[in-house]
């Protein structure tokens, strides 16, 4: 077969791929080599299906460079949590694990998964096995394949919540790849006699030209931006009974700076299928990417340009074909916000759940506020608690008739109740610098303090508890979903930001860019007469990103080819 592929035309990572004996490499020889703390340049691809990224601290790297020191390599490894769900005991290992094996933080990440950060070679395989421990897996938490499938966040809010959950997880088991090699390489499993034996019977043995990304949401809440999303599915009820899901495709919000046909794309709604279709759904949308998505170009090659490059009726005859049958008209829904609700919440069974904030989904202690310690003394004492990871960074202590000792050890430590500002809570950003190695500029260490003082704007026109979506990465691949923010900033240099003005609250419209380049000081001079306009003449309910619009600081990106850095 290799004879008949032209790889000088593909991508190189294709031919890694290829030849990597299902994802083996060689990884087992990389993490052995004592003389370098990173892994062959080969394996760096191969172990992000693994759910693990090589990285550097880009914060010692002049002195490194300078002393004629290798960077001081480290790893990201993420975990594959359909649904966001874990149990007390999950929760405990997470956190030893931080300590032990990585930076000593957890990071709760915009699809619902754990990451670990800062560890060193020799602890990938210990910290991977401690994992594992707890029937947790990082498995295609990365890579060409289906990651992490997102739902929304409380599957004990409902019959309607738990079938959404319970879809999230055949989701991510039927698209999981089947090659043992994780099992040989991190938990010392026996390797396969004959590897060439193996079968991917869904991705074959090039996998996905991209990587590919699931949500499943509930209106009104659209809480796992589901429009971002390569496949969507949205539940439909009636009387209080699932009926199916209108099924998305399409989306997708990396881009690239200076290269305008990457670009974000939201998702179109292709059409309606049953519960009982939705697994098969999912398969043939994969399968029609893998046979007909770009493998030239990795630029081009996400869902989203396949379908763009063919058009949307070819997609959805092409699905159709694959199924053997034709998706239902979608049914009609509507969606009224795309965060979290913070908060205590009683549910139907009488017990009780709290939405919590987590600035930027980073777990830690500062003098000022000892979240990890907490969360560990509730993980610890308040054994009938879930912890359940949302797709906006925060964390819901979810499900326990025990309010008030949780409510007694989270202001134990400062971290319930507190005062946050509507901007605030409905910010996201990504991890950046110090060891994102594509960040342009800061963005989890720094909207902390830019808020603080569009804070300080919002409040002079007494609109500290308006609601805006705000949304910071240091670079234009997306992580933290900037593009579907009423206010976003993409890292342009260090210092420097792109702003982008015009998203909405429910996350159905991408942003316009407004103006480029600017520092801190230009920022706040930008948005301190928007937002002064936006407190005189704004009407009854209508959000930031909508003002925006009407007013014509921006114009309306009505679909991804549109879009402009």
């Amino acid at each position: 077969m290799s004879e008949t592929i032209d790889w000088s035309k593909l991508a190189e990572v294709e031919k890694i791929k290829y030849d990597s004996n299902y994802l083996r490499g060689t990884l087992a020889e990389s993490l052995a080599d004592p003389v370098t703390g990173a892994i062959a340049a080969d394996d760096t691809q191969l172990s992000k299906f693994h759910g693990i990224y090589q990285q550097h601290d880009r914060d010692l790297e002049k002195e490194r460079k300078r002393q004629k020191l290798e960077p001081a390599y480290s790893f990201l490894i993420r975990v594959r949590l359909p649904g966001g769900v874990t149990s007390p005991k999950q929760w405990l290992q997470m956190d030893r694990l931080a300590d032990t094996h990585a930076n000593g933080t957890l990071k709760l990440t915009t699809r619902q998964a754990f990451q670990l950060h800062g560890v060193i070679k020799k602890k990938l395989k210990p910290a991977i096995q401690g994992i594992n421990e707890v029937l947790l897996d990082t498995i295609a938490a990365c890579g060409d394949v289906n990651r992490n499938v997102m739902s929304h966040a409380n599957p004990a809010e409902s019959d309607l919540h738990a079938a959404v959950y319970e879809l999230a997880g055949a989701l991510s088991a039927h698209l999981m790849p089947q090659t043992k090699a994780y099992h040989e390489i991190w938990l010392d499993k026996e390797k396969v006699a004959d590897s060439k034996t193996e079968v991917e019977p869904i991705y074959g043995i090039r996998y996905l030209p991209r990587k590919f990304k699931i949500g499943v949401a509930i209106p009104p809440y659209n809480d796992v931006d589901i429009f971002s999303q390569d496949l969507g599915f949205i539940a439909i009820e009636e009387k209080g009974k699932l009926i199916g899901y209108n099924v998305t495709a399409g989306g997708g919000l990396g881009s690239t700076f200076g290269i305008p046909e990457a670009y974000p794309r939201l998702a179109d709604v292709i059409g309606f299928c049953t519960p009982e279709q939705a697994i098969e759904v999912a398969e043939k949308v994969v399968l029609v990417q893998k046979d007909h998505g770009d493998r030239t170009n990795r630029k081009q090659a996400r869902l989203k340009y396949t379908i763009d490059r063919n058009g949307l009726d070819w997609f959805k005859t092409e699905v159709n074909k694959y199924l053997g049958y034709e998706l239902q008209p979608a049914k009609p829904y509507e969606f009224s916000r795309n965060g979290d609700r913070y908060g205590w919440k009683k549910g139907t069974d009488g017990k009780w759940s709290l939405n919590l904030f987590v600035e930027g989904g980073r777990v830690k202690d500062t003098e000022a506020l000892q979240l990890k310690t907490a969360l560990r003394e509730v993980a610890k004492k308040v054994g009938d608690a879930q912890f359940i990871l949302t797709g906006n960074q925060n964390l819901i202590i979810a499900n326990t008739s025990e309010k008030d000792e949780v409510n007694r050890i989270l202001k134990k430590y400062g971290v319930w109740p507190v005062q946050l500002s509507g901007l605030r809570q409905n910010s996201i950003a990504c991890v950046a610098l110090n060891t994102c190695g594509l960040a342009f500029a800061e963005a989890e260490r720094y909207l902390p303090t830019l808020m603080d003082k569009i804070e300080a704007i919002l409040a002079e026109h007494d609109l500290t508890k308006q609601e805006i979506v705000i949304r910071m990465t240091g670079c234009p691949n997306g992580c933290g979903r900037p593009y579907l923010a009423e206010i976003g900033f993409i890292g342009k240099s260090l210092g420097h930001y792109n702003l982008y003005l015009g998203g909405n609250f429910n996350g159905t419209r991408l942003n316009t860019l407004y103006k480029e380049t600017l520092s801190e000081e230009e920022i706040l001079a930008e948005l301190r007469p928007i937002i002064a306009d936006y407190a005189k003449n704004r009407s009854e309910g209508e959000g930031f990103g909508d003002f925006v619009i009407r007013r014509e600081y921006v114009k309306e990106t009505k679909q991804g080819k549109d879009f402009k850095h």
